[in-house]
Order: C-alpha cells, then sequence, then structure tokens
C-alpha cells in the first residue's frame, strides 16, 4: 500500500513534538517512503533541517503548518487585521485579535507561490499575537489558499464538536461549521480534503462519524491521518513530559493533557494498512494528496536588496569605484592612475594588494554579491556620520576589499590571510561579515536598518534556546514530581560537559529522559544582531513574528538554517571594548587634541610594550584571561605581529598539538628553525616552522595534502564543529596519507591533524 504521512510535528513545535526533524525523515526513509510532511504548529521553524536531511536521502519533504484558526465573526464584525495591513506594519501589536475559541487546520503548499501564502499566513497570525502564540481567521486562511492544501479536521477541528446539522436544533457551532465548510469550499475547490485521523481512542468513534457527516454533505473527499508526534514509540513518554513542562503540571497530575496511549508514532505502510483496514482508498489518497505538492526550498531564490546607486550605475560597478576610492585612501595617493570610476590606479599600493583586489571584485561580481558589501559599507558609512564606533572582525579581515570600504581596521599588509576562509568560489555560501559596534549605541544602528529596508524586508535572525544538561535535568524532575531540591543535587553533578552518568540506579529514569530531551528546541529566541535583509518581502521567505524585547521581529530560522540555504545575514554585535575605545579617544582629543581613530592608533609604542611585558594588561582587549597573561612574560611581545601570535598560541589547538613550547625554544634560540619539508617554509616561516593558525593549517593542507581553497575553508569549518561526531575525522587519513606520500615525517603529520 503506498501512504504518505501529512500530520507530522517534530520538537519545532516547541514542547509538543518529541523528535527532531532529521529524526522523521530517517524513519520515513528507513520505512519506505516515497513523502512526508513537516506540518510543526504555526511554523516552519525545522523545515531547513529537514530539507537538509531529506535532500540526502533521497525523500520529498512536503512543507505545510498546523495553524490555529479563530471563529468566523459575525457580519459586519472586523476578521483581524489583513495580510497587508497592521499584523505587518512597522509597530508590533499583541492586542489587534482577540478570539474566544480556536481550531485547526492543517496547510500544506504545493507551490512557491503557495509556499510564499503560507509565510505571509503565519507572519499575519504571528505579528498580531503574543510570543509564543498565533491565530489567523478563517478569512485569512481562505485569502492565502492559492498555492495550499487544506486538510480539516483533528480533535480541535469544529467538524467533530458540533453535532448532527441534520437533527439537532441550529446551534452557534453548526452555523460555524456550516460557514466555514462553505467559504473554504469556495477557497480552496479540490484542494481541501478532510481528514480523518486515528489513534485508537474509544472517542474518536464519534468524532469521526460526525466528520463523515459533514464530509458527505459537503461532498468533500476524506483522507486518512495519524497526528505524528515523534519517530517511534519509545519516544511516547519523552512526548508526555514535554507536555507537562508546556503545561507547567507533573505527570501525576497531567489528567486529559497526556496522550492516552502511543499511536502517535511515524506509522509503516503495513501499520498503516491495518489502522485502515476497512477503509484502503483513504490511505491511498495520502499519495494523491502528496503528489500534488511539488514544492521544495531548493526553489528559492533569494536576492539581496537593490538599491538606488548613484548615476545608475550597477551594484559591480559602484562597488569597485568604492573600492578604489578606498585604495588610494588607505595606502596613499602617490602611485600613476588616480581615477576615481574604476579605470584609475590605486595610489600607492603594493603590487600584491592591486592584485588581491582585481581578483577579489572579479569573484565578489560573479557571485553577485555586490549588494551585500555596499550594504555593509553603507551601515559603516551611517556609524561614521553619528560618530559610533564599529569595527568588522572575523574573516571579513581576510578581505581587502572590506579594508578598503572601512569595514575592518586590519590592514591587509601586516598579517597573511587566506581570502577563501572568507569568500570561495567552490563554497558559493555568502561572505560572513561581523560588524562590532559600541554597545553602548548599538540600537541606534539597528533601528536604522529598520527604517532604511523596512520590516518587510528586515527581520532579525532567530536564536534556538535548547535543553542542556542541568536544565534538561531540573525541568524533567519536576515534571516528574521530584523534590526540587534533590533535582538541583543531582544537576550540579553533572560535568562540565553535560555528560549524564545514570549510575544512581533511583534516578535512572529521570536521567534517560533528561538525556533524549537534550538538544531539544525549548524556546525562540533572538540571536544577538544578525539581520536577514531581502530584496523581497522577508515574509515570503519565511514567517516573521514577534520577540519579547520591544521593536523586535525575527525570522524563524537560526543562523546554521540560513547558512544551510545560502541566505545572507548581517551581524551587528555590540560590543562593550568599543565604547571604551570611544570614550578614550574623546578624552584624548579633549585634553591632548590628539584625534585618533581604530586605524589609527600608533602601533609599536615601546612604552605599551613594556607594560604588557609584564603581564599589566587589564583593560587590553584580549590580553585579560589568566593563561594569556602568564604567556606574556615568556613571549615578551614587542611588536604587532607577536601579539596575534600570543593571542593564538594560547588555544586549546596548538596545546594539544604540541606546537607551544617548540615555538617559544626557536623563538628564544634555544632550538634551530627546521621545517617538515622545503615547500612548507613559505607557510611556516613567520612561526618558526611551527603551524600555529587556522589559515597555517588551511594552506598546509593545500601545499601539502592537495586541498582546494574551498576544501580548504571546509576543513577549517569541520574543525571549528570538532564536537560533531565524525566531522574532523573524515580529514585524518586524506591529511596524514598525502602529506607522508610528499616526504613529510608521519609525526608531524598526525601533530597537524
Amino acid at each position: 500500500m503506498v501512504y504518505v504521512p501529512l500530520w507530522c510535528k517534530s520538537n519545532y513545535s516547541f514542547l509538543e513534538g518529541a523528535s527532531h526533524p532529521e529524526e522523521l525523515i530517517e524513519q520515513a526513509h528507513a520505512f519506505g517512503l516515497p513523502a512526508v510532511a513537516l506540518t510543526d504548529c504555526d511554523g516552519v521553524h525545522g523545515v531547513v533541517r529537514a530539507h537538509m536531511k531529506a535532500q540526502e536521502l533521497g525523500v520529498h519533504l512536503i512543507i505545510g503548518a498546523q495553524l490555529t484558526v479563530g471563529d468566523v465573526a459575525p457580519a459586519g464584525a472586523p476578521t483581524g487585521a489583513p495580510a497587508s495591513g497592521p499584523a505587518l506594519s512597522a509597530s508590533v501589536s499583541t492586542s489587534t485579535f482577540t478570539s474566544t475559541s480556536t481550531s485547526t487546520c492543517v496547510v500544506l503548499a504545493t507551490t512557491r507561490a503557495g509556499y510564499a501564502n503560507l509565510c505571509r499566513l503565519i507572519t499575519t497570525g504571528r505579528r498580531r499575537s503574543p510570543k509564543g502564540s498565533s491565530v489567523v481567521t478563517w478569512r485569512e486562511l481562505c485569502e492565502h489558499a492559492p498555492g495550499l492544501i487544506a486538510l480539516w479536521g483533528g480533535d480541535r477541528s469544529l467538524l467533530v464538536h458540533d453535532g448532527d446539522p441534520h437533527t439537532a436544533t441550529t446551534t452557534t457551532a453548526a452555523t460555524t461549521t456550516v460557514a466555514v465548510a462553505g467559504m473554504l469550499r469556495d477557497a480552496f475547490g479540490e484542494r481541501l480534503y478532510v481528514m480523518l485521523p486515528r489513534h485508537r481512542r474509544p472517542e474518536e468513534v464519534r468524532q469521526e462519524a460526525c466528520a463523515r457527516r459533514h464530509a458527505e454533505r459537503t461532498r468533500l473527499p476524506l483522507v486518512a491521518a495519524t497526528e505524528v508526534l515523534y519517530h517511534t514509540p519509545a519516544r511516547r513518554d519523552l512526548q508526555d513530559i514535554l507536555t507537562c513542562i508546556r503545561h507547567g503540571v507533573t505527570i501525576a497530575g497531567s489528567g486529559r493533557l497526556t496522550k492516552p496511549n502511543a499511536e502517535h508514532d511515524l506509522k509503516s505502510p503495513d501499520a498503516m494498512a491495518r489502522l485502515f483496514a476497512d477503509a484502503p482508498a483513504l490511505v491511498e489518497r495520502t499519495r494523491e494528496v502528496a503528489d500534488q505538492c511539488t514544492f521544495s526550498l531548493a526553489e528559492l531564490r533569494y536576492r539581496y536588496p537593490a538599491r538606488r546607486l548613484p548615476g545608475g550605475r550597477s551594484a559591480s560597478a559602484w562597488l569597485r569605484e568604492l573600492t578604489l576610492r578606498g585604495a588610494r585612501e588607505r595606502f596613499g595617493a602617490g602611485g600613476r592612475g588616480g581615477g576615481v570610476n574604476g579605470t584609475g590606479g590605486i595610489g600607492g599600493a603594493p603590487p600584491a594588494i592591486r592584485e588581491q583586489i582585481e581578483r577579489e571584485l572579479a569573484l565578489i561580481d560573479e557571485l553577485d554579491y555586490g549588494g551585500y558589501f555596499l550594504t555593509m559599507h553603507e551601515i559603516v558609512q551611517f556609524c561614521r556620520r553619528e560618530g559610533i564606533l564599529c569595527q568588522g572582525r572575523g574573516s571579513a579581515a581576510n578581505s581587502v576589499v572590506c579594508y578598503c570600504l572601512g569595514v575592518t581596521a586590519v590592514d591587509p599588509t601586516r598579517v597573511e590571510l587566506l581570502f577563501e576562509r572568507f569568500l570561495s568560489r567552490e563554497r558559493h555560501e555568502p561572505p560572513d561579515i561581523d560588524l562590532d559596534i559600541m554597545h553602548a549605541r548599538r540600537e541606534e544602528v539597528i533601528q536604522h536598518v529598520y527604517r532604511t529596508y523596512g520590516r518587510d524586508h528586515a527581520a532579525l535572525t532567530a536564536n534556538v534556546i535548547r535543553y542542556r544538561g542541568r536544565s534538561a535535568v531540573r525541568e524533567v524532575g519536576k515534571a516528574l514530581g521530584v523534590d526540587a531540591g534533590a533535582t538541583d543535587r543531582l544537576a550540579r553533578l553533572l560535568s562540565h560537559h553535560d555528560r549524564l552518568d545514570p549510575a544512581p540506579l533511583a534516578h535512572r529514569h529521570l536521567f534517560r529522559l533528561a538525556s533524549e530531551i537534550q538538544d531539544m528546541p525549548r524556546h525562540l529566541s533572538i540571536h544577538p544582531g544578525g539581520f536577514l535583509l531581502g530584496h523581497e518581502p522577508v515574509h515570503t521567505l519565511v514567517p516573521i513574528e514577534n520577540a519579547t524585547m520591544a521593536d523586535r521581529t525575527v525570522i524563524q530560522w537560526d543562523k546554521q538554517d540560513l547558512e544551510d540555504l545560502g541566505l545572507f545575514k548581517v551581524d551587528l554585535l555590540g560590543l562593550g571594548t568599543l565604547t571604551q575605545l570611544d570614550l578614550g579617544f574623546r578624552l584624548l582629543d579633549r585634553h591632548y587634541g590628539r584625534s585618533l581613530s581604530l586605524d589609527r592608533i600608533p602601533q609599536d609604542d615601546p612604552a605599551t610594550y613594556d607594560q604588557i611585558c609584564r603581564s599589566d594588561t587589564v583593560g587590553v582587549f584580549q590580553i585579560e584571561s589568566r593563561a594569556q597573561m602568564a604567556m606574556l612574560p615568556r613571549l615578551r611581545p614587542r611588536c604587532y605581529y607577536d601579539l596575534v601570535i600570543e593571542i593564538s598560541i594560547v588555544r586549546p589547538g596548538p596545546i594539544t598539538g604540541g606546537m607551544v613550547h617548540p615555538f617559544l625554544r626557536r623563538r628564544n634560540g634555544e632550538e634551530p628553525v627546521i621545517y617538515p619539508h622545503s615547500s612548507l617554509e613559505p607557510v611556516l616561516r613567520k612561526t618558526l616552522g611551527v603551524p600555529l593558525f587556522q589559515e597555517q593549517v588551511m594552506r598546509l593542507a593545500m601545499v601539502a595534502a592537495d586541498y582546494t581553497p574551498g576544501e580548504a575553508d571546509q576543513l577549517r569549518r569541520d574543525m571549528g564543529a570538532w564536537r560533531q561526531r565524525g566531522r574532523i575525522e573524515r580529514h585524518r587519513d586524506r591529511l596524514v596519507s598525502r602529506m607522508a606520500a610528499k616526504g613529510i615525517a608521519p609525526e608531524f603529520a598526525e601533530r597537524v591533524f
């Protein structure tokens, strides 16, 4: 029998579903199901993770949601804010809509336009409601019907609670059901189905009979379903715990809040056939519904917002002009040329820098990322106009273009950086620019972005708060009714790495559940400053909802989701150190008449380095940890690059790899500087033959193991995700064997790994 589950909720239906989206996809693949629908409550929070796993396993993912829908208002009464009205306006309203009772309806996207309608609809319900809730009206659902399939039914459906309209006195519930049925049929036509869920509960006999009567009366097709809350029955008790946490009760006092059995698992085709043995055609119809749902997240075509450019220039031409202008300011104007239209020279820039600028601009143009760089330049210019200190950091420092645009103050002639860490043709992913802003004035910059792009085209990225070891033990213990003091003592017994030791027999059940709940979403929070900007309204890509903080709106995806889909994110982060630097600059100007900026701080000041060598560094950025301070008298930095080394050497990687003491001995002349292979001398010369930086590991991989630049950057990413089992291990054989094949000692290759 062909079967497609059409009503599945993951743990992104916060504190309701008990399985990760990936687990649902993996189980569907194991059952041989051709497709599976993810329909979390009032959102698409988990669809990117499901999409990535579905692509990997070849399962067709159907994207939808279970919507909370309010009553149909009486004639002439307001039906809530329309999709284009106050619900999407700049001011976040949480009181524009009230509903005395709500129902549910599952909707599935059939096309890209349908997916956009789904996102708009969810945005409407979320923006008008308090954080964590959502309500749309039946009329709004019908207005967004194009490209959507509606599955009407379930425990909270109007279909199962209003009695028989043929024999009963006309009641409000019966009248409402008839009205809703007419609206849905007119809006959805043949894309409207009555869903018959079965979970082997006695009350479902009456509910199904009622739903069948309505379906027959309105001539709507029936389709079989189960409400999937977990991928295996083994998660049933965890789902009970999540329900108790959601409602703030214990298992003993949960009553009818928890499900009465374990029939909410993802079922195999055989199990579904047995469950609907009397109605096999309804199971077959699930494939009919699924065949209409052809949309995939792979169809999303994201465009960065295009802004009006001076003189009708293209983004590429304007970026080139600004870059060359900035290069002349940075490197001086003593060279030949001097025009600002992209055809002149770059002043006194070294030849290597000129070549690098051309290479970067060509790649940015090829990948059509010019608008992203122009946005960062515009934000930096706003900060400069308003006297707000800011500084680009992270991989942005690897770009000469970013230096010329003023996004970063890191002079590329003073350090050896690998551009492929920032932007790669092979990876074809948006560059990641973190802009640190003096924390006292960051809010001004955030509101500037909202004003410039509008709430429809700019929203902050989500941050999914997940259960960790101690919070898991405390909340599970509370739901189980364990004494709060005992639970708190158990939580303190956890290691710093959140490993749960189930040794105490009396608490083995608690620890098992706490282990299962770890890494599951608890609630949606807000990224410190990551903006998603879009040429089209953001709510056609992903729903937007209210954050707890005033004047904040947040999308339903987090940073990793955006990276997986190749969407651009602009990070505007607050940094207290920049506030202190700004204060210092102002004091110097006021008392000594010295006007300084980040890129004009005097370098290599002897008195400053004397202070650093004495470990007198409290208040000196990034040299405040005890380990860093202890290294200073041994390393005795006397120039900028010494500080670069000092910051980098006190890290787990160099320490674990045994690189620290060899470097110090060579620096002090206690042992000769040797290179594992002559080809590695250019890579390791500045660090005396000892690899200390991620940049060097990337170059080592390219020179000694024939990695491409894009593969080398993937190695860097996998190094950063070393806690995820298997990601870094997959590089061992390739690195070690290829380095050995070039005559490099296996012992050194293992140390590098």
